[in-house]
């Protein structure tokens, strides 16, 4: 039996029954990595975290070397206090956009709703609602001078959405920013967060309300602006 394989089935084994993570078994380029993060009963504190802002230009890599389109969101501690404080790294949650009627992806022009948790609540506000996956930090691997929020929304859009307004509920961390000797293994880390993201959100404690699918309280992503600014600062 391959090594990797033998470890996995002792960890299985030995794993205590109420263990948050679920193991997987490392690839040609990564290590051993838990799938899920954070307990069955949802987000602990600080999280959850709100960030908002409008989708500005970043660095423009990850679309064309990366494959992985991210959004970025201006860093401003004016904006967002806790950010100055908070480890660079990788977090997870769920994120809302206001798309233009002409955007392709609007909710009432896409004929694509299989990823899209537009809710009934936010039907009125013009937000639709997705699992997202973020980093926080100076990405070592680019040797980044300014800090930057970079978010890949776990859904594949026909366009782009420059300018569109943006709100992220940060539900929880999933590993510190670290640097890369090859490109491919940055890759390859970015695809397991990815599925980190998705696993621990697909649990009835992490997925909101709105969607009909879970318990956790996502209305501030959907409210109109006015009501959504004043609630901003109440858990940071």
């Amino acid at each position: 039996m391959p090594l990797h394989r033998l470890l996995a089935t002792l960890l299985n084994f030995y794993r205590p029954r109420n263990a948050w993570c679920v193991y997987h078994p490392p690839g040609p380029l990564s290590t051993a990595r838990p799938l899920i993060i954070g307990p069955s009963t949802g987000p602990e504190a600080p999280y959850p975290l709100q960030m908002e802002g409008k989708v500005i230009s970043g660095f423009g890599r990850g679309s064309k070397e990366l494959g992985i389109p991210t959004a970025n969101l201006p860093v401003d501690d004016n904006l967002t206090p806790w950010i100055a404080d908070i480890k660079s790294g990788v977090y997870f949650g769920w994120a809302s956009l206001r798309l233009p009627p002409s955007h392709p992806n609007h909710p009432t022009t896409s004929s694509d709703t299989t990823s899209t948790t537009t809710t009934a609540l936010g039907a009125h506000s013009g937000f639709s609602i997705y699992p997202m996956v973020m980093s926080i930090g100076y990405n070592p691997f680019y040797n980044n001078t300014v800090r930057s929020a970079e978010v890949h929304v776990l859904h594949e859009f026909e366009a782009d959405f420059y300018g569109v307004e943006m709100r992220l509920l940060m539900t929880g961390f999933i590993r510190e920013e670290k640097n890369y000797p090859k490109l491919e293994e940055l890759i390859e880390d970015i695809k397991v967060d990815c599925d980190v993201a998705r696993k621990s959100l697909d649990r009835e404690a992490w997925a909101l309300r709105e969607t009909g699918k879970g318990m956790l309280d996502g209305s501030w992503l959907v409210r109109e602006t006015a009501e959504a600014e004043q609630d901003c600062g109440v858990k940071i």
